[in-house]
C-alpha cells in the first residue's frame, strides 16, 4: 500500500545576491510503500536534501502535488502539518543534534513531548529503555552525549527517531560523519529496525555499498528522477 506519492514536484530557489532563479527539482513523481526501504542516490547539488525536506514537509514544493498517509499536504495548515510530523515522521541527520546537557534516555524521549495524544510516561519510558537495548544502549541511559563515541550518538539519533513509532523514517546521510565501520554498523542497524518495526525508511546516501542493501534504489540527477 503506498504511503508516500508526489506526482509532478518542482522546487525552485533564488540566488542571493543575483536573484537569479535556480532550479532544484524538475516534475519529480513518485511512490513509496509502507514497510519499503528507499535510498535516494545521486551527486552533490542534485537535489537529494531538498527532496527530504519536502518529504518531512520541511519545505514546500512550487508546484506538484504531494500525498502522505491520505493527506493531501497543500491542504493542511501549519498546526496539521507539525502534528503529522511528530506522530508520523522520524528525521535522522548527519550530525545527531542531541541535546548536550539531557541524559540519552531524555534526549530519546524528548519527541513524544510534541504529540497531542500522549501514552503513560512510563509507556513511553518503558519503550524508550527497550528501543535503546535494541541498539546496544541499555548501560547508557543516563550518559550524557559528551560521554559516548560518534556511533554510539548516533544510535541514539535513530532511537529518537522512532520513539513515537512514525510510518516513515527519513534520513538524510545519516552515517556521514562515521568511519567507514561504524558507518557499515548504523546502516546494518537501521536496515534490521526497519524490518523490525515495518517502518518505512527513506535514506539520502553517498554509498552504493549503503544504497545496495536497501530495497530499491532512486537516482536524482541535476533534479530529475534518471
Amino acid at each position: 500500500m503506498s504511503l508516500i506519492t508526489l506526482s509532478h514536484i518542482s522546487k525552485s530557489y533564488r540566488e542571493p545576491g543575483s536573484g537569479n532563479v535556480v532550479p532544484v527539482l524538475r516534475d519529480v513523481s513518485l511512490n513509496i510503500d509502507e514497510a519499503e526501504s528507499v535510498a535516494i542516490v545521486g551527486p552533490s547539488g542534485c537535489g537529494k536534501s531538498t527532496l527530504l525536506n519536502i518529504l518531512g514537509t520541511l519545505d514546500v514544493p512550487d508546484q506538484g502535488d504531494y500525498t502522505f498517509d491520505g493527506t493531501a499536504i497543500a491542504a493542511s495548515n501549519p498546526a496539521q502539518l507539525a502534528a503529522l510530523r511528530s506522530e508520523k515522521i522520524g528525521f535522522i541527520f548527519q550530525l545527531h543534534h542531541l541535546m548536550p546537557q539531557c541524559s540519552v534516555l531524555e534526549n530519546v524521549l524528548l519527541p513524544t513531548f510534541a504529540l497531542k495524544v500522549k501514552p503513560a510516561a512510563s509507556v513511553l519510558q518503558q519503550r524508550g529503555e527497550s528501543l535503546l537495548k535494541a541498539v546496544g544502549l541499555q548501560d547508557r541511559l543516563n550518559w550524557k552525549p559528551a560521554q559516548l563515541s560518534g556511533g554510539e550518538r548516533q544510535r541514539v539519533a535513530v532511537v529518537r527517531a522512532l520513539i513515537n513509532e512514525p510510518k516513515v523514517i527519513l534520513a538524510d546521510e545519516p552515517t556521514g560523519a562515521l568511519d567507514e565501520k561504524n558507518a557499515e554498523s548504523l546502516t546494518s542497524l537501521l536496515i534490521e529496525l526497519q524490518k523490525n518495526t515495518g517502518t518505512s525508511l527513506v535514506m539520502v546516501t553517498h554509498h552504493p555499498a549503503q544504497a545496495a542493501r536497501m530495497g530499491r534504489t532512486l537516482r536524482l540527477h541535476e533534479g530529475s528522477l534518471v
